[in-house]
């Protein structure tokens, strides 16, 4: 169920950005890329681990890191970054522990992620969005 709601929610997501208007600027999918590695940090305040936090303020770190130089060159590294959270996903359990973190989380992150990345990879594709900063 978290694989079906998790590709539904970043196909609704990105749907209704395109819909509305809302990713029209460059700033959409590389916000969604800071937001969705910040869950992360969240689960591990609300299970009470300040290791835990670190571990995934780092990891948090790097997708921000992603997520502005996309944003400043391309939006190409953007779409590999989601997709790289989502792989991330799959093997998170293995690499931080995180007591705060659903157990249903990575399956629908995941999922979410491969999505969202796939949509925008569509989106600079056709030439609904620029790829490269102007």
């Amino acid at each position: 169920m978290a694989y079906l709601i998790g590709g539904l929610l970043a196909l609704a997501v990105g749907g209704g950005a395109s819909l509305f208007g809302l990713d029209r600027d460059r700033v959409f999918y590389p916000t969604i890329l800071i937001v969705v590695p910040s869950y992360y940090a969240l689960f591990a305040v609300m299970g009470g681990s300040s290791r835990t936090l670190a571990g995934e303020v780092t990891v948090v770190a790097v997708f921000v890191a992603a997520s502005i130089t996309g944003f400043k060159y391309s939006l190409w590294l953007v779409a590999a970054a989601l997709a790289m959270h989502g792989v991330f996903d799959i093997f998170h359990n293995l690499l931080i522990v995180n007591p705060g973190a659903p157990v249903w989380w990575p399956r629908f992150c995941s999922t979410y992620d491969v999505v969202a990345a796939g949509y925008l990879a569509c989106l600079l594709l056709r030439g609904r969005l620029a790829a490269n900063a102007r």
